[in-house]
């Protein structure tokens, strides 16, 4: 199990004393069981290429996130097209970036 800090040491010990209240309202939840309901169905297949640096960074970060690589890229292109990913100030989309061997201290020489 993960390091936790004392905030979700608190957290955790109310969940697991059932002393966690939901603020939601009846609404909420039944907008938010549709909405799980409709991005857990995966009916379609998709293959794509990608360089073997970006595969590799986005692995890197499925691990960081805990969740699995494929389960992240899906979840990142479902937030783009339902216009939830927000690009963060001062960074343009198409930007040049550093090659991915630069940005991980290897030499591309």
């Amino acid at each position: 199990m993960p390091k936790i800090d004392d905030y979700e040491r608190e957290i955790l010990d109310a969940f697991e004393r059932d002393r966690l209240v939901s603020v939601a309202t009846q609404a909420e939840l039944a907008r938010f069981k549709a909405a799980a309901r409709a991005t857990a169905i995966k009916d379609r297949r998709v293959n794509i290429r990608l360089s073997s640096s970006d595969l590799s960074d986005i692995q890197v970060r499925a691990l960081e996130e805990g969740v699995p690589y494929q389960t992240l890229i899906a979840s990142v292109l479902h937030k783009y097209v339902t216009g939830r990913l927000a690009e963060r100030p001062g960074l343009a989309a198409d930007a040049p970036r550093k090659p991915a061997a630069r940005r991980r201290g290897v030499s591309s020489n």
